[in-house]
């Protein structure tokens, strides 16, 4: 099925957002309780690079208010992504069980049924908390600022949430090969906004290079951050660098799309 949508199909994601909505919504405490739930554990993220600090003043040249703008756009950048596309990682459940036929049939875009099918609204939690985290490590660093510092300080989440979901979604094409892939696309995933949310220079040797410029995870916060601070860059890269995020996104958006539509291409369906 080619990933084109026909005239009024915007209605129809419209309805499944709206179906996915009210559903939660239906249950109100427990759906406060998921909120504080994610809530606590972005928290526990951000408290275990505190904790860091408590035995150094400094961590991979970078202090604790430069490392906390690292961690808050990192993880402002995962929350909007696990926001928008999180729900893409359930795709082995729907070709295990069949579903994915159905979502086939469907003339809608595939990849776009799967993510407003599910969308979790208690991961409004993470975003906010990730905003409150980025807020307060704005006002502990001393920043000149300049247009185009102000453009990236917007920009860099969202093009760090654009990275993610192509880790997102390349990773969870996988279960058209292999159904049970999930451990698999979680440590890209979430290993990926682990490393994220540290200075790159903590790192070292090949992990560094597969994690950081292989897989990009360097250009969702640690270069947008040297930016921001008009900081050189510890590891000697050039400053062009600090300013290649959105470049790096665009270009692991495109590796995405390629693999997603191999592996629609790939997909004969249960009963074949």
């Amino acid at each position: 099925m080619a990933e084109h949508d026909p005239p009024g199909a915007l209605a129809g994601y419209r309805q499944l957002l709206a179906a996915q909505v009210r559903s939660q919504l239906q249950y109100r405490v427990s759906f406060v309780m998921d909120i504080l739930g994610n809530l606590v554990l972005t928290l526990v993220d951000v408290a275990t690079v505190v904790v860091l600090f408590r035995v150094t003043p400094v961590l991979g040249g970078f202090s604790l208010p430069e490392a906390l703008l690292i961690s808050g756009l990192a993880n402002l950048s995962f929350a909007l992504c696990d926001l928008s596309v999180g729900n893409i990682d359930t795709m082995r459940l729907y070709i295990r069980t069949g579903r994915f036929d159905a979502v086939l049939a469907r003339p809608l875009s595939v990849l776009l049924q799967l993510i407003c099918g599910d969308l979790a609204l208690r991961r409004f939690g993470r975003v906010a908390q990730g905003v409150v985290v980025l807020v307060i490590a704005l006002n502990l660093v001393p920043v000149r600022w300049t247009f185009a510092r102000a453009a990236l300080l917007v920009l860099a989440p969202l093009f760090g949430a654009v990275l993610f979901a192509s880790i997102f979604v390349a990773g969870s094409t996988v279960a058209f090969w292999f159904i049970e892939s999930g451990e698999f696309a979680n440590s890209f995933t979430y290993g990926g906004r682990d490393f994220s949310a540290y200075p790159a220079t903590v790192y070292a040797g090949w992990f560094r290079k597969a994690f950081a410029y292989g897989l990009g995870f360097a250009f969702v916060a640690y270069y947008p951050a040297l930016a921001i601070l008009g900081k050189p860059d510890p590891l000697g890269g050039p400053r062009l660098l600090s300013w290649s995020s959105p470049v790096v996104a665009l270009a692991a958006a495109g590796v995405a799309a390629l693999i997603w539509r191999t592996g629609i291409r790939h997909y004969r369906s249960t009963g074949s």
